[in-house]
C-alpha cells in the first residue's frame, strides 16, 4: 500500500501524544503553584501568624496603632476586644483592629510608605 505525503502527515498527527510530553505539560503548572506558594501564600501566612502572636500578647498599658490610625493606650483587654484610650476618648475595637504595637515614640514616625 502506497501513501502520498499528505496522508502520512495526516496519520502522523491523529496518534496519541505518548505519556513524556502529558508529563512534560504538567511539569511548568507544577512549578508555577511551588513558585506562588512561596513568594504569595507563605509569607502572608507567616505575617498573619506574627499578628496573631503580636494581638494574643496585648496587655493593658500598651501603646498601639489601629488599622483606621488612630493612636492610644490600651485600658484592658477582653476576648475579642481591646479598649483603648486617646487623648479624652475611650473606645473599644476588636482585636484584630490592631495593627502594631508602638514600643517608643520614634516608632510612630515611620512610616510603611517606601
Amino acid at each position: 500500500m502506497s501513501y502520498d505525503p499528505t496522508q502520512l502527515i495526516l496519520l502522523a498527527q491523529g496518534q496519541p501524544q505518548t505519556q513524556g510530553s502529558q508529563m512534560g505539560m504538567f511539569v511548568p503548572m507544577i512549578l508555577m503553584v511551588v513558585i506562588f506558594y512561596f513568594l504569595l501564600i507563605r509569607p502572608q501566612q507567616k505575617k498573619a501568624k506574627e499578628h496573631t502572636k503580636m494581638v494574643n500578647a496585648l496587655k493593658s498599658g500598651a501603646s498601639v496603632v489601629t488599622r483606621g490610625g488612630v493612636v492610644g493606650t490600651v485600658q484592658s483587654v477582653k476576648d475579642t476586644t481591646v479598649s483603648i484610650r486617646s487623648l479624652e476618648s475611650k473606645f473599644e475595637v476588636e482585636k484584630h483592629a490592631i495593627e502594631r504595637v508602638i514600643n517608643d515614640k520614634s516608632d510612630l514616625k515611620k512610616t510603611d510608605n517606601k
